[in-house]
């Protein structure tokens, strides 16, 4: 995985906050990686917690390592291990991983290159890297969907819009100051309702306020809760749309609530809040007129309503002038919905630099 700021300690956060069971570490390490994801030699490190190489994480909760002295720069990729020793049971994972992981047969091989018997990209079991640093620092948490989660874009490139801006503000601070940008898009998250993972009310502090450093927040998200609320998809998605709608669609008043929920809750842990319109997305599977005014709605009350600290009209980035439900064509994968490798440049190129200071 690749980190955004550099410094000179790193430390690990597992998690088992999906389990139903307890999920033991048998061992772990972490080193950088090279562009090919080989090992950086001689950058091998134990991962420890409180002292021990061996670790459980009760059900429903995270660990962090112990901090581990590597030199890392802004942008490397970070190699980590882990050996599991016995059944994990239900994997807290994020399947859009969008990067290249290996998976073993039995045995323990954290220190030895092995045979993989599996390839994925899901990350399981791991939430985060920390990175301690001297230099002047500032987190920026981006609470999203599949839009930021970087679905459509190159696997194995770092091509995600939350990437892209960690390298424009590396480019542009020159490593005098460490820049975390934390990507908490997750594909499927809605605002106001659970479906894909809890919704973003619902997992706000444990995501957002529990990243150390977190100085800004970013809301980009609610095209799901109109797609799922109003959209009409036939063949073999319907029943899951079906199994997601809300029990009545969610309206622009009610979006707006959760936004100002947002808004509020980060104020008062000190956070500058940025809201981004919500983009065009008319082609899509749940597309529908009466989502698209819900839309239009609230896109309306962000640009005008004062209420965010900040805006970032994704919205007028992306979408078509000759027709602007729409996506134009080359920035979206072909579903209409998320963005291609252009596309995430495009909305990334947008955002004023000048916010995060």
């Amino acid at each position: 995985m690749r980190i955004s700021a550099g410094g000179d300690r790193v430390r690990v956060r597992l998690t088992n906050e999906y389990g139903t069971k307890p999920l033991a570490i048998g061992d772990a390490r972490i080193a950088l990686a090279g562009a090919d994801g080989e090992i950086v030699a001689g950058t091998v490190r134990q991962l420890n917690f409180t002292g021990r190489t061996e670790a459980v994480i009760p059900a429903g909760a995270p660990l962090l390592s112990d901090p581990v002295a590597l030199p890392v720069t802004a942008l490397s990729t970070l190699a980590i291990s882990l050996y599991l020793p016995e059944d994990t049971g239900a994997c807290t994972c994020h399947p859009t991983g969008l990067q290249t992981a290996w998976v073993s047969g039995p045995g323990n091989f954290v220190d030895k290159a092995f045979p993989a018997k599996q390839e994925m990209q899901s990350r399981a079991f791991l939430s985060g890297v920390e990175v301690e640093t001297t230099a002047p620092a500032a987190a920026i948490a981006v609470l999203g969907d599949s839009i930021s989660d970087g679905m459509g874009s190159t696997v194995d490139a770092n091509r995600r819009w939350p990437d892209l801006l960690a390298e424009r503000l590396v480019e542009r601070d020159g490593g005098r100051a460490a820049w975390g940008v934390v990507n908490l898009g997750i594909s499927g998250n809605r605002l106001l309702h659970d479906g894909a993972a809890q919704g973003a009310l619902a997992r706000f502090d444990r995501d957002v306020l529990s990243q150390p450093g977190v100085k800004y927040l970013v809301v980009f998200i609610g095209v799901n809760d109109l797609g799922t609320s109003y959209g009409e998809p036939g063949g073999p998605m319907a029943e899951v749309f079906r199994s997601l709608r809300p029990a009545s669609p969610v309206t622009v008043e009610a979006m707006i609530a959760g936004y100002r929920q947002l808004i509020e809750r980060g104020r008062a842990h000190g956070l500058t809040v940025v809201g981004a319109t919500i983009a065009p997305y008319e082609g899509a599977l749940y597309y529908s007129p009466q989502g698209e005014a819900v839309r239009r709605a609230i896109n309306d009350w962000i640009r005008s309503g004062k209420s965010f600290d900040a805006v970032l009209d994704f919205d007028a980035a992306i979408r078509d002038p000759a027709r602007p439900t729409q996506i134009a064509d080359g920035w979206h994968n072909g579903d209409h919905l998320h963005g291609s490798d252009a596309g995430y440049r495009t909305l990334a190129a947008a955002i004023d630099l000048s916010l995060f200071r």
